[in-house]
């Protein structure tokens, strides 16, 4: 029996992944309670799974480690690889946006050079290229909102969720740049080497989303 093997963000997307399976009477008792281990097999065997830091997840879906993987669109859009996005699971909703103080919104509409933070310099560098933008991106790691606060930069480029952590540090949205939701992605070659294991579970998925949505 081929298995199919999942690459799972860690944290709130894994954990709402393993509902939505389950729904579909996926079980993996393995990773339910506390445990250490990395790689798990589901009750009926047939597929496996293993979390990751997120930004991992494209890169073990490209290199076929992964069959299928769960991840939201910022971070495939971030690490940019080699792989099919199938389906828009529709949760983890949030936005990916240029925010500032208010006072930005002249400059960012003026055309002039800008300064931007943030922790996704591939899609900010991409959003202002569409616009011939002169820009320079810095990297950071942290709290991106600390950037306009501290005179680092003009902007950020950040997910959006609620907008509170912007509303309370002075800040606000000036620009959307995409919305953003759990993705599954799958590797070119296991598309076609397990073609019809995995379009009859992406196909059970839509069918459990439309149900749900009805």
């Amino acid at each position: 029996m081929e298995q199919v093997t999942f690459a799972l963000a860690k944290g709130r997307l894994a954990k709402k992944a393993m509902e939505l399976l389950k729904e579909l009477g996926i079980t993996c008792k393995e990773m339910e309670g506390e445990s250490r281990k990395l790689l798990f097999t589901s009750d009926d065997g047939k597929y496996r799974f293993f979390l990751s830091k997120a930004s991992d997840v494209p890169t073990y879906v490209d290199y076929g480690v992964a069959d299928i993987g769960i991840v939201g669109k910022d971070t495939i859009l971030e690490e940019n690889r080699s792989v099919y996005e199938v389906l828009d699971l529709e949760f983890g909703k949030c936005k990916m946006a240029v925010a500032g103080k208010p006072e930005m919104k002249e400059l960012l509409e003026s055309g002039k050079f800008i300064r931007v933070a943030t922790k996704y310099p591939a899609i900010a560098k991409s959003y202002f290229e569409k616009f011939h933008r002169p820009v320079e991106i810095i990297k950071l790691n942290g709290s991106v909102e600390l950037g306009p606060i501290v005179g680092l930069s003009d902007v950020i480029v950040d997910i959006v969720e609620s907008g509170k952590t912007l509303e309370e540090n002075g800040l606000v949205v000036l620009a959307d740049i995409e919305p953003l939701s759990a993705r599954c992605i799958v590797n070119t070659a296991s598309m076609k080497v397990k073609h019809d294991a995995i379009r009859n579970l992406l196909n059970n998925i839509e069918d459990l989303r439309r149900r749900e949505n009805a």
